[in-house]
């Protein structure tokens, strides 16, 4: 029986192969003869009256073509192949480089990973089971993640040849630039995949070449003229092309298949090569609608920073790489570098190896990390001239910030405080700053007043220590009236659910004059903080004042000290009064 039905199928394949024949035939006859007539006309009656040229004729004329046809191909091809290339380098099987052993971080986003190169692996048996290649990744998230890292550990691990392409490379000069590579592009991976069985193509910034096309023509890279005055590049063309290869239709791309299906000799299913294309983007709600839809990114990944417990990870590993002292804290970098990014580390690390090196020492210490931390985050530390008045002022403004956040402020600590400009605090002549000791996603009612607190810190230490108001708090003074608000209206926090973000236009009863009760009541807490602990604000507006700058360490030994002394002096005194 089973032989019977191969029998009626192979008879089946032939008659319709010799169908197919018979209508190339058919169609094509009355061109061929006619093609037959006038070669025999030429053969027969102009060709024996024509006198031939003499070789060396027939020599220079065809030196004269052969060069005019080189004069163009020079004129036209190669410029429009010069200034028309993509930013396009492959990675081919067997090529070193990173792979997932080096990517940490974030076991969540490297799992996904694993799995789609398993699928690439073994991508025969993943398409016996019935199972469609995946098509297409979009990697998303904020800048520094490790977006294009990864993509570059898929390449190595996959062992299938891998295209890295910028985006707005694709971006040509001329008119219609971007079809031709983006089509020679996926042709060539298609070939490849057909070699060594897949083929992942990785576009960076990919919204350069995906942006939606109902964002605007200008915004596309669409001029308002159609293209007119100019065959400079634009126009969606590019993205149309994109969609198209992403979820092609199966179509032959040898020719040798083509030209058998053409004279009938060949008449299987298309296959569609298994080509995985990667994007990475740090703005996905900018891209085409078409683009995110299954078929063309089957998979979307958002790539965020590691979080405080695979933070250490990112931290030990770049670490390693460089020679540093083994009495480095780890736990400690992992606290001060709250949601750093892995190329943020990575940066870190490497200014601290430039600090070591440039004082002399084969080693980075803990003290290099933390002042390239400080540099990156403040920027560069600029001496300030201060008079001796002006120096005592910005001192004692500064320790209120600083001691309010260390007793107030659980879940941060007051990591820095400088008398000096920086150009990253946007001019600040001095200015206190304190970092998250965990992952701080919310704030409870008490840790929001503790903040508005730390806001009134230094009018408070102006009034109580130098007996005098200054005009440096009006950033603090707005910071904590905007904070004030949203406690009163919009976190419901202060007795009403009512918010003035509502969309009703909703009018909060009596909003400034609650914001200004909220206020004046944390002044006052903030005031008795300060008589409780007046020694620590005035040890560390002294220290500060002859020191310039203070860090984490440093802050928490003279406020501990102070706290001791005070408590000191207390109990002499009850004694004494005893």
């Amino acid at each position: 029986m089973a032989e019977r039905k191969l029998e009626s199928d192979l008879d089946r394949s032939i008659d319709v192969g010799l169908d197919q024949f018979g209508r190339f035939v058919k169609y094509r006859w009355l061109w061929l003869a006619l093609a037959i007539l006038v070669g025999w006309y030429f053969l027969t009656a102009v060709l024996p009256q024509l006198t031939p040229p003499s070789p060396g004729s027939i020599l220079l004329y065809a030196l004269q073509i052969m060069f005019a046809i080189f004069y163009a191909l020079i004129q036209f091809v190669a410029i429009f192949w010069f200034m028309g290339r993509p930013r396009l380098y492959w990675v081919m099987p067997g090529e070193t480089g990173l792979g997932f052993k080096d990517y940490k971080g974030n076991p969540d986003v490297l799992e996904e990973a694993r799995r789609i190169v398993r699928i690439l692996t073994g991508i025969k048996a993943y398409q016996e089971m019935g199972g469609q290649p995946v098509r297409g990744l979009l990697l998303s998230g904020p800048p520094g993640t490790g977006k294009s890292y990864l993509a570059q550990c898929i390449s190595t691990e996959a062992g299938v040849p891998f295209a890295y392409a910028s985006a707005a490379s694709f971006r040509g000069m001329f008119w219609g630039m971007d079809v031709l590579m983006v089509k020679n592009l996926y042709r060539k991976a298609r070939r490849y995949a057909c070699e060594y069985g897949a083929c992942v193509i990785f576009i960076d910034e990919f919204d350069a070449i995906g942006m939606s096309r109902t964002g605007g023509g200008e915004q596309n890279g669409q001029s308002r003229n159609g293209g007119m005055g100019g065959m400079f590049g634009g126009g969606n063309g590019g993205l149309n092309e994109l969609l198209m290869q992403m979820d092609p239709p199966p179509i032959d791309n040898g020719w040798i298949k083509k030209v058998l299906r053409v004279l009938g000799l060949f008449q299987g299913r298309a296959q569609v090569e298994p080509v995985l294309t990667i994007g990475a983007t740090n703005v996905p709600q900018a891209l085409d609608a078409a683009l995110l839809r299954p078929g063309r990114f089957d998979r979307q990944i958002r790539v965020l920073p590691p979080t405080d417990r695979y933070r250490g990870e990112v931290i030990e590993y770049y670490l390693n790489k460089v020679s540093h002292d083994p009495a480095i804290s780890l736990p400690a970098l992992v606290q001060r570098m709250f949601e750093y990014t892995p190329v943020a580390i990575k940066h870190i690390i490497n200014e601290a190896v430039i600090l070591a090196h440039f004082d002399g020492r084969d080693l980075v210490t803990y003290k290099d990390i933390a002042a390239a931390q400080d540099k990156h985050e403040f920027g560069i530390r600029q001496l300030s001239d201060l008079t001796p008045i002006e120096r005592r002022r910005l001192a004692y403004h500064e320790a209120g910030h600083t001691v309010a956040c260390y007793y107030l402020m659980e879940r941060e600590f007051p990591s820095y405080v400088t008398l000096h400009r920086h150009d990253g605090e946007q001019g600040a002549e001095a200015f206190a700053a304190w970092r998250n000791k965990e992952t701080v996603k919310t704030r409870s009612k008490q840790e929001v007043l503790a903040l508005l607190q730390v806001y009134l810190a230094s009018r408070a230490a102006e009034e109580l220590f130098l007996d005098m108001n200054l005009d440096g708090v009006s950033g603090d003074l707005s910071q904590a009236t905007t904070l004030a608000g949203l406690y009163v209206g919009a976190y419901g926090m202060d007795g009403t659910f009512l918010s003035r973000l509502n969309s009703l236009e909703i009018a909060v009863p009596r909003l400034a004059e609650r914001v200004e009760e909220v206020l004046q009541q944390q002044y006052r807490e903030v005031l008795q903080l300060f008589r409780e602990h007046s020694l620590a604000v005035i040890a560390l507006a002294e220290a500060l004042s002859e020191r310039d700058e203070l860090l984490a360490d440093e802050i928490k030994t003279i406020i501990d000290e102070a706290d001791a002394s005070q408590v000191l002096a207390e109990v002499n005194g009850a004694l004494q009064a005893i």
